[in-house]
């Protein structure tokens, strides 16, 4: 007797089970490499306790921006009006702190603050996903596969040392955590618990969030005696051919060649400085300095980085 044929809902739960059943062995496979490394099977347990697969996070990942937003666009939706009045009032209700945190590290408040305020709205908006669920699902099925399975792994060590409950382990879908918005290979790097009570809390205590983006942008070679630049006006027929971060000349030189503030006032005139247009040519023209750079090796964008000066120099003292 010839058996009966599967129904289309019969072959749809076989390929779920299937898939679920393949997770499964990435998942052991992770756990393999983490006891490895020197995790405790207690704590990948208890991470993974939360981890699934969401298929949404990989609709995020392979979706493509339909449209690349302009400088100005960017700007005007990162640097808002409230941004500014909240980035204002959270330096005045910090400053104690920020003096502290400012005495240990060499960065001004305002530019912490102004990371705070581009990274996470100040700390309101830091994701909802689970950290582990997300990175378990980028790592087995994502483009980036290594590099995801990496912060997995960085992340089971994180709930390893008691710095956060993986109940607890939010953020975006990508797995940038907490007010920070540290993937978790950042944090192990660079998180610092300035309260000193054992733990890194990027996610609900203000010191450690404030000195783990101090710390950061510290080693990424911050100057606490420098701002991060200026906008500027340039002369009629410039030549655009001495654009880009990797042209190098003092400010005095470039006051020489006729560019202007517009509203800032400059740097001291030996100050090394790179003339960026991040729109290309006819749009904004930003001078910018060392710290410029070491913004963008927190995020590899001119956009974020300028958003970041255009904020902090808006909050005032500091």
């Amino acid at each position: 007797m010839l058996a009966a044929p599967l129904s289309v809902a019969t072959l749809g739960e076989a390929a779920a089970a299937a898939a679920e059943s393949e997770f499964d062995r990435f998942l052991a496979g992770v756990r393999r490499d983490a006891l490895a490394r020197g995790v405790r099977a207690g704590a990948i347990d208890a991470a993974f306790a939360y981890v699934q697969y969401l298929p949404h996070v990989i609709e995020l990942d392979r979706r493509q921006p339909e449209h690349r937003m302009s400088f100005g666009e960017f700007i005007a939706k990162f640097v808002t009006r409230e941004r500014k009045e909240e980035g204002r009032r959270a330096v005045a209700e910090n400053w104690p702190l920020l003096e502290r945190v400012q005495r240990s590290f060499g960065v001004q408040p305002r530019f912490i603050v102004a990371l705070w305020g581009i990274e996470s709205a100040f700390g309101r908006i830091t994701g909802s996903y689970s950290v582990p669920a997300a990175l378990a699902t980028l790592a087995y099925d994502g483009r980036r596969g290594p590099l995801f399975r990496d912060e997995l792994i960085a992340a089971l060590r994180i709930v390893d040392g008691g710095h956060i409950r993986p109940a607890e382990m939010l953020g975006s879908w990508a797995g940038a955590m907490g007010q920070c918005q540290f993937m978790p290979s950042t944090f192990l790097n660079y998180a610092v618990d300035f309260d000193g009570d054992g733990r890194r809390d990027i996610w609900t205590d203000r010191a450690d969030v404030l000195a783990s983006i101090a710390n950061y942008i510290a080693r990424l070679g911050w100057r606490g005696d420098q701002g991060w630049g200026a906008e500027v006006a340039l002369p009629r027929n410039f030549d655009t051919r001495y654009t880009g971060l990797d042209i190098r000349r003092p400010v005095g030189e470039w006051d020489r060649l006729g560019i202007r503030p517009l509203s800032a006032p400059l740097a001291r005139r030996d100050t090394e400085a790179s003339l960026v247009l991040p729109d290309g040519a006819g749009g904004p023209a930003l001078l910018v300095y060392d710290n410029f750079r070491a913004i963008m090796r927190w995020n590899k964008s001119t956009f974020f980085a300028a958003a970041v000066g255009y904020l902090a120099d808006s909050l005032g003292r500091g």
